[in-house]
């Protein structure tokens, strides 16, 4: 019997002592450091340390630190692996940095770390990431929806607005992507009659690798001989399925595009698999990450029109009924006339 009451006694205990990881509300004026700026550290985590994408967002990140004389520093999980990055945040912790900007696999798996950083003072800045409940601010490029309609609208135009198509995402869980896919698929059933969504299979999870995005597309083009589009949110995306399309002899007749990098596309852009894939710089995503922090550390108040000083993120919005996730209008749209023009 008493073996029973502690065993409830610690269980209760784990719950209250949990819950305000996910309930408490945090003021960011509050997390303002006492400590003179050259003593701050700065962690930028991203989904998979070796992505090219997040590869390119070191960039920016070694160039904040180079601009402003900061200690900060990329650190990231080897593969897209939540419990993975949820380790590094959790080592982040340990170590006592003074602000954790992070890129999240799945934001549900990491609220419990998050909020424990939180707890602590530390500062908690999210990308692609709108539903993550402890941050203290979401940064985006520009609105979701935004993007999902821009994507639908590119994949309308090569499919010449009918035919079957589907959405492809780099993870289910990931909240970004699913938006994306999710508005698309709105904007296509209000404004694309002849076109509709794959029934059998609406959402393909390629958990963001380029040999799934080609596996899976071979998959789906075999199995379903009338899917004539794919539209992809992961940056792996475009590239796996137009190698698939190649393969298969459905150059002209198949169509992809999605979020994408110039130097993994470059090929099939140039020879006509692919005609758009769009993008914001992840160089420029790190480095507004970063400067986010930075104005939180120094107390200052968040406003719309705030200026994270990177290239299409210098007039930032909050999105609207949010206080906390804010839009900057950070998209570039790549084609074969433009796609030398990046250098990554």
């Amino acid at each position: 019997m008493k073996r029973r009451f502690f065993l409830v006694i610690s269980l209760v205990m784990v719950f209250v002592l949990a819950v305000p990881l996910f309930a408490q509300t945090y003021n960011p004026l509050n997390f303002k450091s006492k400590k003179p700026m050259n003593q701050w550290k700065i962690a930028l985590v991203p989904k998979d340390a070796t992505n090219a994408w997040f590869v390119r967002m070191e960039v920016g990140v070694k160039q904040f630190a180079k601009d402003t004389g900061i200690n900060a520093f990329q650190k990231g999980p080897p593969k897209t692996d939540a419990a993975m990055q949820a380790q590094v945040i959790e080592d982040l912790i340990a170590q006592g940095v003074d602000a954790i900007c992070v890129v999240p696999v799945d934001p549900a798996a990491l609220e419990p770390v998050l909020g424990m950083a939180l707890s602590k003072g530390i500062v908690v800045i999210d990308h692609e990431g709108a539903s993550q409940e402890n941050c203290l601010y979401d940064i985006e490029a520009f609105s979701n929806q935004g993007l999902g309609e821009k994507l639908m609208v590119e994949l309308a135009r090569m499919m010449g607005e009918k035919g079957v198509y589907t959405t492809m995402v780099g993870n289910v869980t990931n909240a970004s992507h699913n938006e994306w896919a999710d508005a698309a698929v709105a904007y296509a059933k209000a404004h694309y009659p002849n076109m509709t969504l794959l029934a059998a299979e609406p959402r393909v999870e390629i958990m963001d690798n380029l040999d799934t995005a080609y596996e899976r597309a071979k998959e789906l083009f075999k199995k379903y001989p009338n899917l004539k589009g794919i539209l992809g949110t992961s940056s792996l995306s475009s590239p796996g399925v137009a190698r698939a399309i190649e393969e298969l002899g459905l150059k002209g007749k198949a169509f992809v595009t999605s979020v994408g990098l110039p130097n993994e596309n470059k090929v099939y852009l140039k020879n006509g698999t692919l005609q758009t894939v769009l993008l914001w710089d992840p160089k420029d995503a790190g480095y507004a990450m970063l400067a986010m922090a930075v104005k939180i550390l120094k107390g200052e108040k968040i406003e719309n029109g705030c200026n994270l000083t990177a290239p299409g993120w210098t007039s930032m919005q909050f999105a609207p009924g949010s206080t906390k996730v804010l839009q900057g209008k950070g998209w570039i749209t790549i084609t074969k006339d433009n796609v030398d023009s990046f250098g990554f």
